[in-house]
């Protein structure tokens, strides 16, 4: 008995996947190609803006951001590290410690040590002490800022009980420094030499120059030591 269901013709089995091919074509051709950008800035220009508050705004081409330069080393140009050690780390190269009634021999000795070609930078209290200033406080400072103390040793000096605060202190600023403290005899007997300076040679004020000569070749060796 033949059967009621009839199969369909070879040809109609491929209308279905052909009818849907052709609506994709007609689909694809109806489109607009996608243009593609001539340059960055355009390709920006074209993106929309996102519309939150939160986004980060986009870089156009005049937002470049600038490297951070990095600092140079200080001291790499070589123009003051050198002035912080040596000689001239202190203010002074000597300070002159002296009896009032010898302030005339102080001066001709200062006068000797900054002539010349040594030209020394030296403290003379009179003259260089800021005015209106504690004299205790001066005279610390002095010692302090400098390299060598002279001392000037006259009977003037050992009368002066504000002298011999000053050679105390001299000694307490650099206690057994070899060259710092320089005493200068004048007028004096060796036995009248101050017991706390028995352990110092002293420069004997009858000597050639007074023993000024002596006094700054002492204060050249040391300085010189610095380097």
């Amino acid at each position: 008995m033949a059967s009621s269901t009839s199969s369909p013709a070879p040809g109609s089995r491929s209308k279905k996947p052909l009818g849907k091919m052709a609506d994709w074509f007609r689909q694809a051709l109806s489109r607009k190609p996608t243009k593609m950008p001539a340059s960055p800035e355009s390709a920006l220009s074209d993106v929309s803006q996102p519309s939150s508050l939160d986004s980060p705004p986009s870089l156009g081409p005049s937002s470049e951001v600038s490297p951070i330069p990095t600092p140079s080393p200080r001291g790499a140009s070589g123009g003051s590290g050198s002035s912080s050690s040596g000689r001239w780390s202190k203010a002074y190269d000597v300070c002159v410690c002296h009896s009032e009634e010898d302030l005339v021999a102080a001066q001709e000795l200062v006068s000797y040590l900054e002539g010349g070609a040594a030209s020394l930078r030296c403290f003379l209290q009179l003259r260089d002490a800021t005015p209106g200033g504690a004299i205790v406080s001066e005279l610390c400072h002095a010692l302090s800022s400098s390299h060598c103390r002279v001392l000037l040793i006259t009977p003037g000096f050992l009368r002066d009980p504000w002298c011999r605060y000053q050679m105390l202190q001299a000694l307490s600023e650099a206690p057994g420094a070899e060259g710092r403290t320089i005493p200068l005899m004048s007028g004096l007997s060796r036995a009248a030499y101050p017991a706390e300076l028995r352990y110092m040679y002293f420069v004997d004020g009858r000597g050639p120059e007074r023993g000024f000569r002596q006094v700054k070749d002492a204060v050249m060796r040391y300085l010189q030591t610095l380097g």
